[in-house]
């Protein structure tokens, strides 16, 4: 039994002062209540860690590397795809697992517990598939075991090049698969997920609406059985209009009125929605899966928060293209551009919870729910995945229960505050640092050296 005092706890039903949490042997929540004998660990405050529900692990190594203008003046979110697709052609599976294990380390330094992966690079340069067909799914497994973050790994179906059928060219080859062969590959990565822990799980992932045809969606959708479905949707201007035109309805209307869209869905960005499809999507209850960082970086544009919180929507939070990994900076960078858009402050907060509070508690709520996790909530029989927080700094000043949340993602944004980190019971973060830091650091630090800068 491991037990953790907390001078303050974010439970389910508020905060609660000077608590004890223990943690049974098998990584889960045994009891919170009252301290009374030792502790192995004392943190400020407690809170429940998040699931990042939506990460490219790959594409941590081309950070920095995107930021300079091409010869079109116009440059999009569509140029920057055409060199992730260069920079694939250099990858090998050593080097998407040193990759991976960075990532995975980063994440939980910055307060994540587990991470949904959208898994995609699938094969050999050119397409080729390799002698064992779960060669970079096992890779994921184990750069997520060697760093002890949780996993919930996302097989992507990847099948054409546009809504047009038009095959897939360079980088993307290595994406690809048939819906026969998406079946054997997703049951290759599901021998590696049940090899690992307990709390690992797996889901599926059809690519987008953009990528994958009827019949992909039906053999997505057949092998779920009742784990999550990840899906992109809506989350740029061409792709609506490519989709309207090939498919007779825009993503979001077409996607409702074809599939039974409900809480084990998570449908990424839709940062391109209409009122009326966000108050539909919003319904369904299915987790609107945010990635504020990122769509700032490729100019997605901006989700409609406060109306999809309005109608009981669901959201969480994921890194995706990973290049800058920050928990309490994607919560404000959500918050910041409903302000932008509407000229207004406080957006997401309600009459009974300040803006930090309802962030956090979506983030971690909507995280678990997205990756079919048993997680988000500090209660007996969840997975221990809790980050715990210094209070006593420059930054926090000892500040109190929703206050201190308000500081957390709008003023320190967690630098230098998140001291803990458990994953399912595991104690993988201690005074801000993972103890595999430098080795995996180093091994990545290689991976890109060598890869060079130019693409």
């Amino acid at each position: 039994m491991t037990v953790i005092h907390a001078k303050q706890v974010l439970t389910p039903e508020g905060w609660v002062n000077d608590v004890a949490v223990r943690i049974g042997a098998d990584g889960r929540i045994a009891s919170v209540g009252p301290q009374n004998g030792a502790a192995d660990s004392a943190v400020d405050l407690l809170l429940p860690a998040a699931v990042n529900l939506h990460s490219h692990a790959f594409q941590r190594a081309m950070s920095g590397l995107t930021e300079m203008r091409g010869p079109d003046p116009s440059d999009s979110f569509w140029t920057w795809r055409r060199l992730m697709y260069r920079y694939l052609d250099r990858l090998t599976p050593d080097d998407i697992e040193a990759i991976a294990a960075q990532v995975f380390l980063e994440m939980l330094e910055a307060g994540y517990a587990g991470v949904a992966e959208f898994h995609y690079l699938h094969h050999d340069v050119g397409g080729k598939a390799y002698a064992n067909l779960g060669e970079l799914s096992e890779r994921i497994v184990a750069a997520a075991e060697g760093v002890g973050i949780g996993l919930t790994l996302l097989p992507v179906l990847y099948q054409w090049g546009g809504c047009d059928s038009r095959p897939l060219q360079g980088g993307q080859q290595r994406f690809g698969n048939t819906p026969d062969g998406y079946v054997k590959l997703h049951e290759a990565a599901s021998k590696a997920v049940r090899g690992s822990h307990t709390d690992y799980g797996i889901g599926v992932a059809p690519h987008s609406l953009r990528a994958v045809d009827a019949a992909g969606m039906s053999a997505a959708l057949g092998i779920a059985g009742q784990g999550p479905v990840h899906m992109h949707l809506a989350e740029q201007v061409a792709e609506v209009e490519e989709v309207e035109a090939a498919w007779g309805a825009r993503p979001v209307d077409w996607l409702l009125a074809n599939h039974e869209v409900n809480a084990r869905w998570c449908l990424i960005h839709c940062t391109q929605m209409t009122a009326s499809e966000t108050e539909a999507l919003a319904r369904t209850q299915a987790v609107a899966g945010l990635c504020p960082i990122t769509e700032s970086s490729l100019g997605d544009g901006i989700f409609n928060g406060v109306a999809y919180l309005a109608h009981g929507g669901r959201v969480g939070f994921g890194s995706d293209s990973n290049v800058h990994i920050a928990y309490f900076d994607e919560l404000r960078t959500l918050e910041y551009s409903q302000r932008l858009r509407d000229r207004s402050r406080a957006a997401l907060a309600t009459a009974e919870r300040s803006t930090g509070r309802v962030l956090v508690e979506v983030a971690a709520q909507g995280g678990a729910q997205a990756a079919g996790r048993a997680s988000g909530r500090i209660e007996e029989g969840q997975w221990a995945d809790l980050v715990g927080v210094s209070a006593d700094n420059a930054w926090l000043c000892n500040r109190r229960g929703d206050t201190a949340l308000d500081t957390l993602v709008f003023g320190g944004h967690g630098q230098g505050c998140v001291q803990d980190v458990w994953s399912a019971g595991r104690h993988v973060v201690r005074e801000g640092r993972h103890a595999k830091r430098e080795a995996t650091m180093q091994r990545f630090q290689q991976v890109v050296e060598r890869l060079g800068q130019d693409i």
